[in-house]
C-alpha cells in the first residue's frame, strides 16, 4: 500500500514537472535586418521584440540577426518565403521583386514627403499592398520606415538633373529605381546592401542614395563626399513573416505579433525622422558638403519622359491613385 503511494506521489510530481517544463517553453524567433542595430530597422526591431515578449507572456522570444547577418534583402526574403528565416524587416527597394506593385513607390518623386507615404501606406491602398505578399507564402505584419532617400557621391555637387549625367550611381535591387535614375542622366546599376560601403570605397561607384538614418549608421560619409537633400524616394519597410511560422500560432499571438509589429513600424518612423531632422548637422560635421538648393521641378520635369512607360506597368489609376491621396495628419 505504501509503494503505491509512493508510486502515485512520483507519477504526480512527474506529470507536474512536464506540465511547468510545456508552460515554460521559450518559443524563439529569428529576425533579420540589414542595417546596423543603431538605425531606423534595430529602433523597430527592438520595439518588436520587447511587445512580442510582452503579449505572449515571455513565451516567445525574438532574437535579432542585424547587419545582414542572414543575408542579404532578397536573400531573406526568399529565405522567408521558403520557412528557412522566421521573419525579417526589409526595406522597399526588394519588395517588388515578390510583390510586383510595390515597386511604384521606387518612381522618383512619386512620394512628396513622409506624411503623404504614411497617408497612402496606412489607408485602403497600402494595406492591400500588404495582403498581396499571402501569395507569395509571405505574411505582411505591418508597414515600417526606411525613410526619405537623398543622394551622396564623392564628385560633385548635385542640383539639378544635368549634374547626373555619367554619374556611377549604386541603387537597390529594384528594376524601377534603375530606371528611374537613368531617365535622369545617372548610369545607375543595383548591388546588394552590403556590398555598397565597399564599392564606394573602391570607386566602383562614384555614389548612392539613402535615408539619412542608413546614410549615418552605415558610415557612407567616410567615402561620400557630397549630400543632396532630393527627397527623391520615399522607402518603406515592412515586418515579414514565414507562413509557416504564422500558421502555428494561435489566434491570440497572431494579433499579438501584428499589434507589436505595428508598434515597431511606428517606431522606425519616429527613428528616421528624428535622424532626417537632425541627422543633417552630425553627417556636415563629419566633413560632407550638404547641397539644399535642390531644384525639384527640373527633376520631376526629367521623369516625365519614363512616366508612360511606368503607367503602363503600375497603371494610370494606381499613379494618380497615389498621387491624389489627401494628408492625414500622423499622432
Amino acid at each position: 500500500m505504501i509503494r503505491l503511494l509512493f508510486a502515485a506521489i512520483a507519477a504526480l510530481v512527474a506529470c507536474a514537472s512536464i506540465s511547468s517544463s510545456h508552460a515554460e517553453e521559450v518559443h524563439v524567433i529569428r529576425l533579420g535586418y540589414i542595417l546596423a542595430p543603431h538605425s531606423q530597422l534595430g529602433a523597430g526591431a527592438d520595439v518588436f521584440a520587447a511587445e512580442v515578449a510582452k503579449r505572449t507572456q515571455g513565451r516567445y522570444r525574438v532574437d535579432q540577426y542585424p547587419d545582414a547577418a542572414l543575408g542579404g534583402e532578397v536573400e531573406m526574403m526568399k529565405g522567408v518565403q521558403l520557412g528557412t528565416v522566421d521573419m525579417a524587416f526589409v526595406t522597399g527597394a526588394p519588395m517588388p521583386n515578390f510583390v510586383p506593385e510595390i515597386g511604384v513607390f521606387g518612381i522618383p518623386f512619386l512620394i512628396r514627403d513622409a506624411q503623404h507615404a504614411y497617408s497612402v501606406l496606412d489607408g485602403p491602398l497600402g494595406q492591400e499592398l500588404l495582403k498581396k505578399f499571402d501569395a507569395q507564402s509571405i505574411v505582411a505584419l505591418a508597414w515600417g520606415e526606411n525613410g526619405m532617400r537623398h543622394l551622396t557621391n564623392s564628385v560633385r555637387p548635385i542640383r539639378t538633373p544635368e549634374d547626373l549625367k555619367g554619374l556611377k550611381l549604386r541603387v537597390p535591387q529594384s528594376e524601377v529605381m534603375v530606371q528611374g535614375f537613368d531617365s535622369l542622366g545617372a548610369d545607375a546599376h543595383p548591388l546588394a546592401f552590403p556590398d555598397v560601403y565597399g564599392a564606394l570605397q573602391t570607386g566602383r561607384f562614384d555614389g548612392q542614395e539613402n535615408p539619412i538614418a542608413t546614410i549615418i549608421a552605415s558610415k557612407f560619409y567616410e567615402v561620400q563626399k557630397f549630400l543632396t537633400l532630393s527627397g527623391h524616394i520615399y522607402d518603406p519597410a515592412a515586418f515579414l513573416m514565414s507562413k509557416d511560422l504564422y500558421q502555428e500560432l494561435s489566434p491570440a499571438d497572431r494579433q499579438a505579433f501584428a499589434e507589436a509589429a505595428r508598434l515597431g513600424g511606428l517606431a522606425s518612423r519616429k527613428f528616421a525622422t528624428e535622424a532626417q531632422a537632425n541627422g543633417v548637422a552630425l553627417l556636415q560635421q563629419e566633413g560632407m558638403q550638404i547641397v539644399t538648393d535642390v531644384d525639384k521641378a527640373k527633376f520631376a520635369d526629367a521623369m516625365a519622359p519614363a512616366m508612360p512607360g511606368f503607367e503602363q506597368k503600375f497603371g494610370h489609376d494606381m499613379i494618380d491613385a497615389i498621387r491624389s491621396v489627401k494628408v492625414v495628419s500622423q499622432q
